[in-house]
């Protein structure tokens, strides 16, 4: 009878359940860091992957400047291709400008609409996430373009097509390639060139 009992026992004891080694904890962390790392950068790099490479590089103080320069004395409509964090679309919102920008990364877009959001002084502003060679350039009287040289032909290409007669083209670090500038702004990377589509 003690023998039976004992076995009962035995089987009914509840084993300590066995803790995970640390180093397995930290494969678990790790491994859970590497993707999370991925899906964001997936976003960034994803534009590489297009046919136009257009990484995002923040414009410098030098460029903003001289964005600033060739929309002095003007008012409109703007819109900043391939918009960023909003920085020329909230500069242009200061100078009096109804402001928007297009952009293809979503992490930018939310940076740039929640930007929007806390600051009172950009509340009219709106940033569409939209391949810009899909999205109309025709309700603007302002565009700034920060391209890449293999796009210019094409961005220019589009530009002709859709846009009106006196419409302001601002395009930097890369010029168009047969619109002639009627202002020229900075020099080397930071060059800033103003063009007015006439037909």
């Amino acid at each position: 009878m003690n023998y039976v009992m004992e076995q009962l026992v035995q089987n009914t004891e509840v084993k300590a359940p066995v803790k995970p080694s640390i180093g397995k904890t930290l494969i678990y962390i790790t491994g859970g860091l590497g993707v999370g790392v991925s899906i964001i950068c997936i976003s960034f790099v994803s534009p590489a992957l297009r046919k136009f490479c257009l990484p995002y590089v923040p414009a410098t103080t030098e460029q903003l400047t001289g964005v600033t320069k060739a929309l002095t004395g003007r008012c409109g409509k703007l819109l900043d291709v391939g918009s960023g964090d909003g920085r020329i679309v909230f500069t242009a919102a200061k100078l009096g400008f109804k402001a928007d920008g297009v952009e293809i990364n979503p992490w930018l877009v939310i940076y740039s609409r929640i930007t929007a959001l806390f600051n009172s002084q950009y509340r009219d502003t709106h940033f569409y996430r939209r391949n810009l060679w899909n999205f109309d350039f025709k309700l603007y009287d302002h565009i700034v373009i920060f391209g890449v040289e293999q796009m210019m032909r094409d961005f220019e290409k589009k530009i002709l097509k859709e846009t009106n007669n006196g419409t302001i083209i601002v395009a930097c670090r890369f010029p168009l390639p047969n619109m002639k500038p009627v202002e020229t702004i900075g020099h080397g990377i930071d060059t800033v060139w103003k063009y007015i589509v006439k037909r």
